[in-house]
């Protein structure tokens, strides 16, 4: 069985190379060894942000008389929200896989073994391709910390499917998983404390000073915080013990989450057998058109190590197949948004004041309160926000930043400006509709 394309992997990256390949007239084999949508959709982006959702309308049902609204008593079911997220896990797969027979992508269901460059073997068949893409993602990363082995702990996965609460729980990762599960479970009252060996949560991306803001939004809720802290050994029970540099300690949880990052996953499909070169990060090193140094192969998504976010590896995945086609496309990496989707969010886009300094590259920080927008003064009843904007010395837009909700929906608009190159003046002739919280940028401008 002969493809023009064959793609190793059915995440975001995979998927949407399938579906792009196939719409084009290519003949394309998608392997996918679990479920379509990879881990993003479900083990990770979708489940994450369903229950966070609940816990979100919990949150407003607790304080909806702020609003003038009265709801006698709030109260949650956790089993069936965990049944909601698995049911909308279900519906975004069975979209997937349709979208892709109706590209006539060939979808084989079982873990890929790569013989080469060009050959492929899964269960008793072989493949050949004249493309290869390899969208293989990423996996958990358990650090080897003495006494982990003999403990009952969660990773995202697990804590994912938990139907019962427990009374309290130690997060060992101030990550943006681990701020997220840290919002979900503080919402819904357990008692929660996250461990993080960098200074500042969210560390390796997003803005320092949005980082410390919803650090405290969630500390006067009761989440605590134990920052420049080293986990040095668990035990049984669960006891966690730990060093700061003001001396050791302990603390002692129901449940233990680790989330302390991802790595790309390169063993058990045979990438051993392609001479690719590898980069610093333990990733593929790829060009802008996510060529490897081996013709004919790509690599899209985690695999590279540099990016793993679901949005990078869908435009890189469109680039790979561009470049197959043979049409002029190229990677751009200045403005990937970064989203923290806890209550309030945070999100980002390109540079952060802190990246900006380590370059020794010149710039001015305009900072203004959301309650500059109406909306969010009308929607967000006695709490605060804050945008900031990281403007070039030719006024061209380097970075902006947001901390309040709806940071997520409102970055792309930042993003847009900053991939353009967008002057301010440039920026301020865009007209944005009137009340929406997105003017913000309008009003920093």
């Amino acid at each position: 069985m002969k493809y023009q394309l064959a793609i190793i992997g059915g995440g975001p990256a995979g998927y949407t190379a399938a579906e792009t390949a196939g719409k084009a007239g290519l003949s394309v084999v998608l392997f996918e060894k679990k479920s379509l949508g990879g881990v993003c959709l479900n083990e990770g982006c979708i489940p994450t942000k369903t229950l966070l959702y609940s816990a979100k309308t919990y949150d407003h049902a607790r304080h909806a008389q702020k609003y003038a609204v009265t709801v006698s008593e709030a109260s949650f079911d956790l089993p069936k929200i965990i049944a909601r997220k698995q049911k909308v896990v279900r519906k975004l797969v069975l979209g997937i896989k349709g979208k892709l027979t109706q590209a006539g992508v060939t979808i084989v269901q079982g873990e890929a073994q790569i013989v080469d460059a060009h050959h492929i073997s899964c269960g008793e068949e072989s493949y050949e391709c004249d493309n290869l893409l390899l969208c293989t993602g990423s996996e958990t990363f358990i650090p080897p910390i003495p006494g982990l082995e003999k403990v009952n702990y969660w990773t995202h996965r697990d804590a994912l499917e938990s139907k019962e609460l427990p009374k309290s729980l130690a997060i060992v990762g101030g990550g943006v998983i681990g701020m997220e599960f840290a919002s979900f479970f503080n919402s819904l009252g357990v008692e929660v404390t996250v461990i993080e060996m960098l200074p500042e949560i969210l560390g390796g991306g997003m803005d320092v000073e949005m980082a410390g803001l919803l650090r405290a939004e969630y500390a006067k809720r009761g989440i605590r915080f134990m920052l420049s802290t080293k986990v040095t050994a668990i035990d049984e029970g669960i006891t966690i013990h730990y060093e700061t540099a003001e001396g050791a300690g302990e603390v002692v949880a129901e449940k233990l989450l680790m989330s302390v990052g991802r790595r790309p996953v390169m063993k058990g499909y045979g990438l051993e057998n392609l001479d690719m070169e590898r980069n610093a990060r333990g990733g593929i090193v790829v060009d802008a058109q996510m060529r490897t140094s081996l013709p004919g192969v790509y690599v899209c998504g985690d695999l590279t190590g540099f990016s793993l976010l679901a949005h990078t590896a869908v435009r890189e995945a469109e680039v790979a197949v561009h470049t197959i086609l043979g049409k002029e496309d190229a990677m751009s990496y200045r403005a990937i948004p970064g989203v923290v989707y806890t209550n309030p969010e945070i999100a980002g886009v390109g540079e952060t004041e802190e990246s900006l300094q380590k370059k020794g590259i010149n710039y001015r920080a305009v900072k203004l309160p959301m309650a500059y927008s109406g909306r969010f003064v009308a929607e967000n009843e006695g709490v605060n926000g804050i945008c900031k904007l990281l403007i070039a010395e030719d006024d061209t837009i380097l970075g902006a930043h947001v901390f309040g909700t709806p940071a997520s929906e409102i970055i792309a608009i930042a993003g847009m400006a900053i991939e353009l190159r967008l002057t301010t003046e440039q920026w301020k002739r865009i007209v944005i509709p009137h009340p929406t919280v997105g003017e913000i940028f309008r009003e920093a401008l």
